[in-house]
């Protein structure tokens, strides 16, 4: 991603502005708009501060000027939880801006997303009745919370996404997705749907074959090889890279979100980061790289480095 981090949330905010219709509300109109508070979260994640509160000190010389009235803690907090069907817009509107929307291919896949580990956490959590257990084969463990299902395009574009029970089957949660969204399937000929073994399912492969989707992925090892099986291992390391890039550098497993808005706005949160970013380096023509902005909180240390 481009260092210029002034010049992308410039860009963002300009954005938004355009084309998110401010919202009517009842008394006074709010010192922090729609597209500053979009933008302030925004930059919160491409800046790693996991704290709102302690992101919320830091603004002042992290972005001097930028924002000229900051809410408490509080009152960010509750403005960022209300705005969460903006955030899945304004994924949806910077998402369809880029070339990247019209790419044939899509890769789908789901992670574990966890939200507590101890039994007495799990038991008081208001996620209890929604969330459950699920086994994560890169830790080596189970874990209890959410699993996130991501469609997205080999250049790690987000096309849309979920959160599911882990114990729901990665079909089924796929086909629910398709039929919630049915619009984008629309207009996309010959579309390629790459997954793994978790999607194997006639009734899967007919629900796309209705739709005009190809599925690719690899069969059981009791079982026939599939037409372009050989193919497969290169990209499906392409949808584990966005999930890397998400976990490693945008501190997905750090959410800290302690019921079901508040974990999909913090999930939002990071994807609408992602997205963004990618839109302004399409739209710049800058390269698509996975290093991010860091920002060193030591007492006179540079901003961006």
């Amino acid at each position: 991603m481009t260092t210029d981090l002034n010049t992308l949330l410039t860009a963002l905010h300009v954005r938004i502005d355009d084309h998110l219709a401010p919202r009517v509300r009842a008394g006074r109109p709010p010192r922090l708009t729609d597209s500053e508070l979009l933008t302030l979260a925004t930059a919160q994640v491409l800046l790693g501060v996991h704290s709102e509160a302690r992101w919320l000190r830091l603004v002042p010389a992290a972005l001097p000027g930028a924002f000229p009235y900051l809410p408490g803690q509080s009152g960010y907090n509750k403005r960022l939880r209300a705005a969460l069907p903006l955030l899945k817009r304004l994924i949806r509107e910077l998402a369809t801006d880029t070339d990247l929307w019209a790419d044939p291919v899509w890769l789908v896949d789901s992670t574990p997303i966890e939200c507590a580990r101890s039994r007495p956490t799990v038991t008081r959590s208001d996620l209890a009745g929604i969330a459950g257990y699920g086994y994560c084969p890169s830790h080596s463990r189970w874990s209890w919370g959410l699993r996130l299902h991501l469609i997205c395009t080999p250049a790690g574009l987000p096309i849309t996404w979920a959160l599911a029970d882990p114990k729901i089957e990665e079909r089924q949660v796929l086909m629910c997705i398709l039929d919630a969204d049915a619009d984008l399937l629309a207009d996309r000929p010959g579309l390629l749907l790459i997954a793994d073994k978790g999607y194997v399912s006639a009734e899967l492969d007919a629900y796309l074959h209705a739709r005009g989707v190809d599925l690719l992925r690899p069969s059981y090892r009791n079982r026939a090889p599939r037409p372009g099986q050989a193919l497969l291992a290169p990209i499906r390391q392409l949808i584990e890279s966005v999930y890397d890039t998400l976990k490693g550098q945008l501190d997905l497993e750090l959410h800290g979100g302690r019921n079901l808005t508040g974990v999909t706005t913090r999930i939002a949160q990071r994807l609408l980061a992602l997205t963004a970013a990618i839109w302004h380096n399409r739209a710049t023509g800058q390269p698509i790289t996975r290093s991010l902005i860091a920002y060193d909180h030591r007492p006179g240390s540079d901003l961006l480095v």
